[in-house]
């Protein structure tokens, strides 16, 4: 077990889901993909599918519209998961937190293991959210 927990610690495959937003934490997310900030370094990889990925990077705003997508993403990924709330819209609903159909942040519908501020959050608060979850798990 613990070359397992070894290996996924220095390999986190991400999986970015978009609540909706101004796009703003989006670009910044595939900024820190860029060589530029190197985000692979860590060895953290942009997947495509849940089922493979073991860190879910969520930005914007959650509306009720689009909760039951999210949570939906979050049940296909394999245990242990790991949620990132990235910049004010998915950590606190910023500035659509006081609408009708918006939840204020993330973690009123999923647990969420990591939160970087910022609007919107610069790629190398991206980097140092994603490091501080690696500690967290050991790395």
């Amino acid at each position: 077990m613990g070359l397992i927990n070894w290996a996924r610690t220095r390999s986190p495959w991400l999986i970015h889901f978009n609540g909706g937003s101004c796009n703003g934490c989006d670009i910044e997310v595939v900024a820190a993909l860029t060589p530029r900030f190197d985000i692979e370094r860590f060895g953290a990889i942009l997947r495509g599918s849940p089922r493979h990925a073991d860190v879910l990077v969520v930005s914007g705003s959650i509306t009720r519209q689009v909760k039951d997508r999210l949570v939906r993403i979050y049940e296909q990924m394999a245990e242990p998961k790991f949620v990132v709330a990235v910049g004010a819209c998915a950590t606190g609903g910023g500035v659509f937190q006081n609408c009708y159909n918006v939840y204020e942040g993330v973690d009123k519908v999923l647990p969420v293991d990591a939160y970087i501020p910022g609007c919107a959050a610069r790629p190398e608060a991206i980097l140092d959210g994603v490091v501080k979850l690696l500690k967290k798990l050991g790395y």
